[in-house]
């Protein structure tokens, strides 16, 4: 009888050392998936917004080297085009518009002009050309457009200043401190605040806050500003009263100062005169309403009784 041997079968050593590198290879893993969960877990980062990651960094990768294929082959317009659409069909469009920094304006005005960048993928959107369109809104002193991948668009506006009424004809404009127009503005909200008027008055609008800077006493009872002649201003105060300066940025900064010393000795503000003029540097002119008639009245009574007393003394100078 006999016994065939069959050869090739594993022997009892290299079975044990095959489920040893079974068992490390399964620690190992266990190992590093453990740490990497860890590492994910302490930058809170879920799966899914990993998974989300590595997608989009596939998609951009894939998207660029398309953009270099197609710009080698001389195709950068068409390929613009196409790349543009795959970036959306992987979700790189614009889904979402946060505007902020706006206070005073009607924040609809920045998303009608934004809207139009709905219908763009990322890759596309011109935000140099969408920034140049929003600052040439009335409240739009400056604005930063920016991407924050994969669908949102942000838009940062630093707002103009109110800072006073223009007054053009029976019209009230609200202006910045550079006279820039912001809008129009009823004259019940005008009376509460600075009113410009004259020709040329909301070009000067920098320089006369300047020259009330020079008179911080002064400056909060100013009701009115009118630019005179396209050489000088006239000031009204909250009591009506009107205060005529010199021409010449230092000519009329200094006759402010000077007046609000004499306020502040004299009380002159809430007093009976009604205008002071200070056009001369050298002398104050100063205009009570109705005390040029008073005087008229109290020369012509003067001379009424002269002529009384002259009547009265005559005859008896005769009789001597």
């Amino acid at each position: 009888m006999s016994t065939t041997i069959k050869r090739g079968g594993k022997g009892v050593r290299r079975a044990a050392s095959a489920r040893g590198k079974k068992r490390a290879v399964a620690g190992a893993r266990a190992k590093t998936g453990g740490f990497v969960s860890g590492l994910f877990a302490s930058l809170g980062l879920s799966e899914t917004a990993l998974q989300r990651t590595f997608t989009g960094v596939i998609a951009l990768v894939g998207i660029a080297a398309a953009w270099g294929i197609a710009v080698v082959a001389g195709l950068p317009s068409f390929a613009d085009e196409k790349i543009g659409n795959l970036a959306a069909d992987t979700g790189f469009a614009v889904r979402r518009v946060e505007v902020h920094g706006v206070e005073r304006m009607d924040e609809q005005e920045i998303y009608r002009r934004a809207i139009a960048a709905q219908a763009q993928p990322m890759t596309r959107l011109d935000v140099t050309a969408l920034r140049d369109e929003l600052i040439t809104l009335p409240w739009v002193r400056d604005a930063r457009v920016s991407r924050q991948l994969p669908d949102t668009l942000v838009i940062d506006v630093i707002e103009r200043t109110p800072h006073a009424v223009l007054q053009q004809g029976e019209q009230f404009v609200l202006i910045d401190p550079t006279g820039h127009r912001l809008e129009p503005v009823a004259p019940a909200k005008a009376q509460n605040m600075l009113v410009l008027k004259g020709e040329g008055a909301a070009d000067r609008a920098a320089d006369l806050a300047i020259l009330l800077d020079s008179a911080p006493a002064l400056e909060k009872q100013v009701r009115g500003a009118e630019w005179i002649g396209n050489r000088r201003w006239n000031l009204t105060f909250s009591t009506g009263q009107v205060v005529a300066l010199p021409e010449g940025d230092e000519e009329s900064s200094e006759a402010l100062i000077a007046f609000a010393q004499m306020d502040g000795m004299n009380r002159l503000l809430g007093g009976k005169v009604a205008v002071f003029d200070m056009r001369d540097p050298s002398k104050i002119y100063m205009r009570v309403p109705g005390r040029a008639a008073d005087e008229a009245e109290a020369r012509a009574e003067a001379k009424r009784l002269a002529a009384q007393e002259a009547a009265n003394t005559g005859p008896q100078a005769g009789t001597e």
